[in-house]
């Protein structure tokens, strides 16, 4: 009865702990510009920068990030990568795979020399989507 009892509270310790560690993080978006290879393979201009309010939301419970866009746009998150900070960047990314099973890697950056700026970008082979973001 006792051990019984031991193990009742480790599991319910660990699993309090567990979820101490995961976290929801929600962002707003005020812009987005793409970037796409010619048919050289080469990189072209970035788009104008349009405006857009959509919901972007890192799940970390759920290992996804989702864009709420007019076609919700899932990412399935299939390894973290270790934070990076420079001079003038502080980058943490994941790659993922889409809705289509299509391996990308998406990045959310912090401009430091921007005023403390949030970018979402969204890399693919042949293109980018860059998002400005901010924190809710």
């Amino acid at each position: 009865m006792n051990s019984l009892r031991t193990y009742l509270i480790v599991f319910f310790l660990t699993l309090g702990l567990q979820q101490s560690y995961s976290q929801t993080y929600q962002f707003k978006t005020s812009g987005f510009s793409v970037l796409e290879k010619n048919e050289r393979g080469k990189w072209g201009e970035w788009s104008n920068l349009d405006s857009v309010k959509l919901s972007v939301i890192l799940d970390t419970n759920k290992h996804r990030i989702v864009v709420y866009s007019q076609e919700i746009q899932l990412f399935n998150i299939e390894d973290y990568i270790e934070r990076e900070e420079n001079d003038t960047d502080i980058v943490y990314s994941f790659m993922c795979k889409d809705n289509d099973g299509r391996e990308c890697k998406l990045s959310i950056i912090t401009r430091k020399k921007q005023d403390y700026r949030k970018q979402l970008y969204i890399n693919y082979d042949d293109h980018i989507i860059v998002y400005n973001i901010f924190s809710v």
